[in-house]
């Protein structure tokens, strides 16, 4: 896939930071651990991040219902 006006990124990288940062932030991983440096890549990693760590936190609410 042509990358957009060189600025580095395309819409794939763009989907494989975010899924990579989703699957760091699902299992722990500290935020700033994040393997980009572009500005536009590192932010799709962080939403990922995000989303991950937030869906994690659910489960942890939901295990905690569930024993008490």
């Amino acid at each position: 896939m042509p990358r957009q006006n060189g600025l580095g990124w395309d819409l794939e990288s763009l989907s494989r930071a975010y899924r990579q940062g989703y699957a760091a932030g699902y299992i722990g991983m500290a935020r700033d651990r994040c393997p980009y440096r572009g500005d536009v890549v590192v932010s799709a990693w962080e939403a990922g991040w995000e989303d991950g760590a937030i869906t994690l936190a659910e489960a942890h609410k939901v295990e905690r219902v569930r024993i008490a």
